[in-house]
């Protein structure tokens, strides 16, 4: 087996956008922050404070990351570069035997889960995670590479079943994605005598916990788990590992970057050696900054920007003279193909744009769906799960849907409304990678067409294209037959 080279990281630019997140309660919470605040807080908070402009009239949806796949699918990872700290020397796991995993969680990857072997993003990052003296760790990898994998194990494997007292403390930004890990922890321990809870289990009677937390692990969001904090539920003393799932997001000043490193602050005071594991599919540059100034001695792991998924997907510019222009290579070209194209997402930049674009569509007969953060839970899940079963062919959305959602099918993207961040002038180069990468997923050809209509649009794609050192080509709007060629070919 060979050893980890010790490389420098990949570095990703800055295009963090700030973003509040809704908690499961409002009612019954204490005052912000785990304890008291403190300058050291104030000041690493400040570092990532932004402006938030957006224009009279025009909500914005920032990514759902409830809306992930169900299953934990796996597409093909790109080169890993890592960098270790201090002297240890770390072996890739070629298969799980290589860990130090008990035999019941090794029955659990195998028979529960259906695994074979460590994915790239595991065998890199689990000997490092599992190996004394246990040293933080910064991943980065993209939706389907196991990283959920990683850091479930990672719980459950330092975890002593004989102590009931919660070990482990992971740290979600929604929960339905409390949900989704929770479900996965317990699959994969389900040949254990490990014991779970989350901040989203539901008490038999319905009611607000009351009792003592003695499950051994603890999944949550901040909001109820500072409830269980200050109310004395949830005791600290013996966490020795704590993870924060979606890292990126829950560093953000508007966000819960405060609440996060209190937390931290609180658990190195209670148990010094505990183990802080930040896990993303996107760090930029300042996210990097900030989580390497929290871990200092952590362990890195981060794929290159150009690597994540760009590679499998035919990119193409469509100058259109007016936003009608792009309206009609939907219903002109798009749509009169979209039973050989697999399945298509549209994404828009606003709301208002989805409801207007998909009744425009509806009205002249044309059939799709439309997804926004402004339809109720219910609605969100009906829509999503008819895309994913291919009763609809094409969505349109907002970016609640781009990061993390995953169909096999989706072969063709289409940017109506080109990715800006929320000054509305420059261009959104994450939010643009994670929604070209909804095609060509698990080794899957897909394409993009990012349709523009004004100055503005031409330069936010030229930035786009330098900055991820990849040339776009251009298409008439209206020539079908280009259209075709270009799909026929890469499709």
């Amino acid at each position: 087996m060979a050893s980890h080279a010790v490389v420098p990281a990949a570095n990703l630019a800055n295009t963090d956008t700030p973003k509040k997140f809704s908690d499961e309660n409002d009612e019954d919470r204490p005052p912000p922050g785990f304890g008291e605040s403190s300058d050291a807080v104030k000041e690493v908070t400040q570092q990532l404070e932004t402006t938030v402009k957006v224009s009279e009239g025009e909500t914005i949806d920032e990514p759902d990351l409830s809306l992930k796949s169900a299953g934990l699918r796996e597409q093909p990872e790109a080169e890993i570069t890592t960098k270790t700290e201090g002297d240890s020397i770390y072996t890739a796991a070629q298969k799980f035997e290589d860990l130090p995993l008990s035999p019941e969680l090794l029955k659990g990857l195998y028979v529960e889960m259906g695994f074979k072997q460590p994915s790239k993003i595991q065998a890199s990052t689990l000997p490092m995670i599992l190996t004394p003296p246990h040293k933080d760790l910064i991943a980065q990898a993209h939706n389907g590479s196991g990283k959920t994998t990683c850091f479930v194990l990672s719980m459950l494997s330092r975890v002593d079943p004989s102590v009931p007292f919660p070990q482990a403390l992971c740290i979600c930004p929604t929960r339905e994605l409390v949900v989704q890990n929770l479900t996965v922890l317990r699959r994969m321990a389900k040949f254990t005598t490990i014991t779970s809870t989350s901040t989203a289990t539901e008490l038999e009677d319905g009611g607000i916990r009351r009792t003592p937390i003695n499950e051994q692990v603890v999944v949550g969001t901040h909001g109820k788990l500072k409830n269980w904090v200050t109310k004395r539920l949830l005791a600290l003393e013996n966490v020795a590992i704590l993870v924060f799932d979606e890292a990126d997001e829950m560093l953000k000043a508007d966000a819960f970057a405060d609440d996060s490193v209190r937390l931290i602050n609180q658990l190195r005071k209670k148990n010094p050696k505990v183990q802080l594991l930040l896990f993303s599919a996107t760090f930029n540059d300042e996210m990097k900054r900030f989580a390497m100034s929290i871990a200092r001695q952590a362990n890195q792991v981060f794929v290159a920007k150009e690597k994540l998924s760009l590679d499998v997907i035919a990119q193409y510019n469509v100058r259109c003279p007016d936003r009608t222009a792009k309206t009609r290579v939907l219903k002109e070209i798009i749509f009169p193909n979209c039973d050989r194209l697999g399945q298509t997402i549209i994404f828009v930049r606003t709301r208002e744009a989805a409801r207007t674009l998909h009744a425009e569509m509806d009205r002249d007969g044309y059939k799709c769906t439309s997804i926004s953060g402004e339809k109720a839970p219910g609605d969100r899940d009906r829509v999503v799960q008819e895309f994913r079963d291919g009763t609809t062919k094409v969505l349109i959305s907002t970016d609640v849907l781009s990061r993390g959602f995953d169909v096999s099918q989706v072969t063709l993207v289409i940017n109506y409304d080109v990715p800006i961040e929320r000054d509305g002038r420059s261009p959104a180069y994450e939010t643009y990678l994670h929604r070209i990468g909804r095609s060509g997923r698990f080794g899957r050809k897909g394409a993009a067409f990012n349709l523009m209509s004004t100055a503005q649009d031409m330069e936010v794609m030229a930035r786009i294209s330098s900055y991820f050192n990849k040339p776009i080509a251009e298409l008439k709007w209206d020539d079908e037959d280009q259209f075709i060629e270009v799909l026929n070919k890469t499709l």
